[in-house]
């Protein structure tokens, strides 16, 4: 199986934090439209294996009205060979969710949202610059659940000053409102982002990581009490509620990305777009495709599955590691390793490489520790 993911480069307004790829003009929105869905009748020969997720990201993809969605969705079906019941995501901003529109995306081929919550506190909206309230996330998940069971949402800790009570606040509002996924993520301080400029100019205090870290013990400590499954570093669900498209990327199955900036992989090579939106277009408007293309090495693709791996429940599986990379890439992975598992970080349990509680919060950087950086030596 594989999956569709779909860049909507789209925002009313930009987030302090935020460095993804997006425009606040939609002076060209119908050209990208037909742009994208450009893109996707050329490529349909990349994608060998049947769609299984089909997922709208961005920018803001509920910034599209409801027979934009539909036209590329049903692009995605007359080009290529879908299951019968996929997974279809639209990330979605919570001032865009007025019930007519919950209405429309119900009656479309949608059927999950992944609404960018980041908090329920006002001081933490004004503070990242989003484009709705308090008041705003609240009502639009009330409205929501009467029309999608689906649902996912985003919480963002680790924002100055937030305290350890607001940050439990945060969760106890998401729990209440019984959302079936959440996914949650420390602010973290990109380059260039206002965010960044703030700070260096002493407008905002510097995030805390030892302050994250608590968010992030408190975070997995309530969720796995209230029956949430942490199956990845960021993502909690109730059973049943995993997101089989994030599954997908963490297991290495393959995907197609389509838009500007969006990154593709079919197990052997990376592939990413242009990331200038006028320049997309263009591209596109002559039957070309603005890619380029990285062939994958044995090394990067160990590294990667490493980073994904140990991110998961699913952990890194040592026989894979040996099967798909050679005895060499599991003797290495092994006493790269030693020091973590000694210092319980890490653990093995049945052939498969996992991160501990504790370790979980520095998986990344532990990771980074085992990858495979130059095989001759």
């Amino acid at each position: 199986m594989s999956g569709i993911y779909i860049h909507i480069p789209f925002c009313k307004q930009a987030c302090h934090y935020c460095d993804f790829h997006f425009s606040t003009s939609l002076g060209k929105k119908e050209e990208m439209i037909g742009a994208i869905e450009k893109e996707l009748k050329l490529r349909k020969a990349e994608l060998l294996t049947k769609v299984e997720t089909i997922y709208f990201g961005g920018g803001t993809p509920s910034i599209l009205k409801g027979e934009e969605i539909n036209a590329i969705i049903d692009t995605v079906y007359s080009e290529y060979e879908v299951i019968d019941d996929p997974e279809i995501t639209l990330e979605a901003n919570p001032d865009d969710l007025d019930l007519e529109t919950i209405k429309v995306l119900a009656g479309s081929r949608v059927n999950r949202l992944s609404i960018g919550i980041q908090s329920f506190l006002e001081a933490d909206l004004k503070l990242m610059n989003r484009a709705h309230n308090a008041k705003e996330a609240k009502d639009c998940l009330d409205q929501a659940k009467k029309y999608f069971d689906n649902i996912s949402i985003d919480l963002i800790y680790g924002i100055p000053n937030m305290t350890n009570e607001q940050w439990q606040e945060n969760l106890d509002v998401a729990i209440a409102l019984n959302i079936p996924h959440i996914s949650s993520y420390a602010l973290t301080v990109e380059p260039k982002t206002a965010l960044h400029s703030f700070i260096e100019k002493g407008v905002i205090d510097p995030v805390d990581d030892e302050a994250a870290q608590q968010h992030f013990n408190m975070l997995i400590d309530t969720m796995e009490e209230k029956g949430y499954e942490h199956y990845e570093t960021s993502n909690f669900a109730k059973p049943g509620y995993f997101s089989k498209n994030n599954s997908a990327y963490w297991q290495n199955k393959p995907y197609l990305g389509v838009g500007p900036s969006a990154h593709s992989f079919d197990r052997e090579q990376r592939s990413w777009n242009i990331n200038n939106n006028a320049k997309y277009i263009k591209a596109l408007a002559k039957d070309e495709l603005p890619i380029e293309r990285e062939r994958l090495s044995a090394i990067d693709r160990y590294n990667e599955y490493v980073m994904t791996g140990l991110r998961t429940i699913w952990g890194v599986s040592l026989s894979k590691v040996e099967k798909e990379y050679g005895q060499r890439f599991r003797d290495y992975l092994l006493k790269q390793s030693k020091r973590y598992v000694d210092e319980h970080l890490l653990y093995i349990d049945d052939d498969k490489l996992m991160t501990s509680k504790n370790g979980r919060f520095l998986s990344d950087g532990i990771a980074a520790d085992l990858f495979m950086v130059d095989f001759a030596k």
